[in-house]
C-alpha cells in the first residue's frame, strides 16, 4: 500500500491507546477510517480529531463481548462502504490485575477468549467477501508475545483460571487464526499477518494490570502500521512479527491439526457455517 488515498480501513478498539494512534495515522495518510469502540463519546472525539486534520472517519459503536453486536458492527461496515482494504483486529482486554477472576459473556464464553479472539474471528469472516473484492487487501491481528498453548479439553478455562493464562491463550488463538486464514486465502490478494506490537505499552490495559510501561504507544503503532501499509510486505502473508522484525510464535501456531481444530471450534462458537475460504 504505497498510498492510502482511496483506501478504507477498519480499526477495532480505536478510541484509545495504540488503536487510536493507528487510526489517526491511517487517516493522516489519506485513508477513510472506520473507528470502533464501546464508548460513543470517545468515538466522537477521535472522529473530530481526524476531521480537524482534514481526514475522513466515522464511528461505529459495538461491545465485542456480545456476538450480536459483532455481527451488527460487520453489517454496519458492509452498509457504509463499497470496499474494505484494511482490517486491523486490535481491540482487546488485558490480563487484569492480581487476583483477576474468571468472567464469561452472555453466551458463556470466557471473556478474554470472546473479546480478544472470537470477536475478531467472527468479524473477519463476515467481512471477508468485501476484503476479497477489494484486493489487494490486508488483515492484521494485533496479538502478543505472551502466548500459551490452547488446552482444547478446557478452552474456556474452567479449571486453573488466571487472567494471564486466559490472555495468553486468546493471543495465541489470534496468531493461529492468522496463519490458518493466510494459507486458505493464498492467491486471493488478501494478506493476513499478526504481531506483538511492543512490550507493555503505556496503555489502559497495562495500567490496569499494575505494570510499569516499558514501551510507548508510538512504538506499537509503528509496528502495526508496518504490517498494515509497508510496500515491502505487499503480497506477503502468514507472518508473525515482534515489533518491526519477523519472528517465531508459540510452537502450537505451526501445528496444522491444532489450527484446524481451532477453526472448527470457532465456527461453532460464533454460530457461523463453516467456510471454504
Amino acid at each position: 500500500m504505497s498510498t492510502l488515498a482511496g483506501k478504507v480501513a477498519l480499526v477495532t478498539g480505536s478510541t484509545d491507546g495504540v488503536g487510536r494512534l493507528v487510526a489517526r495515522s491511517l487517516a493522516g495518510g489519506g485513508a477513510e477510517v472506520i473507528i470502533h469502540g464501546r464508548d460513543a463519546g470517545r468515538g466522537r472525539d477521535v472522529v473530530a480529531e481526524i476531521d480537524a486534520g482534514g481526514g475522513r472517519a466515522h464511528f461505529v459503536q459495538a461491545d465485542l463481548s456480545d456476538l450480536a453486536e459483532v455481527r451488527a458492527l460487520a453489517e454496519s461496515v458492509l452498509e457504509s462502504t463499497p470496499r474494505l482494504d484494511l482490517l486491523i483486529n486490535n481491540a482487546g482486554i488485558g490480563t487484569g490485575g492480581p487476583g483477576e477472576t474468571r468472567r464469561t459473556n452472555a453466551a458463556g464464553h470466557e471473556m478474554r477468549f470472546a473479546v480478544n479472539y472470537l470477536a475478531g474471528f467472527a468479524l473477519t469472516m463476515r467481512l471477508l467477501p468485501l476484503l476479497r473484492a477489494s484486493a489487494p487487501a490486508r488483515i492484521v491481528n494485533v496479538a502478543s508475545a505472551g502466548q500459551q498453548a490452547i488446552d482444547f479439553d478446557d478452552v474456556m478455562l474452567t479449571r486453573g483460571y488466571s487472567g494471564a493464562r486466559a490472555y495468553m491463550q486468546s493471543k495465541l488463538a489470534q496468531v493461529m487464526f492468522a496463519f490458518d486464514l493466510a494459507a486458505r486465502l493464498e492467491g486471493t490478494g488478501v494478506a493476513v499477518n499478526c504481531l506483538h506490537p511492543a512490550t507493555y505499552m503505556a496503555t489502559t490495559m497495562v495500567r490496569e494490570a499494575g505494570v510499569a510501561p516499558w514501551s510507548t504507544v508510538e512504538q506499537g503503532a509503528r509496528a502495526i502500521l508496518n504490517l498494515a501499509t509497508s510496500p515491502a510486505l505487499e503480497g506477503r502473508s502468514g507472518l508473525y512479527f515482534d515489533g518491526l522484525e519477523q519472528s517465531r510464535a508459540n510452537a502450537q501456531a505451526y501445528d496444522a491439526k491444532a489450527r484446524e481444530r481451532l477453526r472448527a471450534l470457532s465456527f461453532e462458537l460464533a454460530g457461523l457455517a463453516p467456510s471454504s475460504d
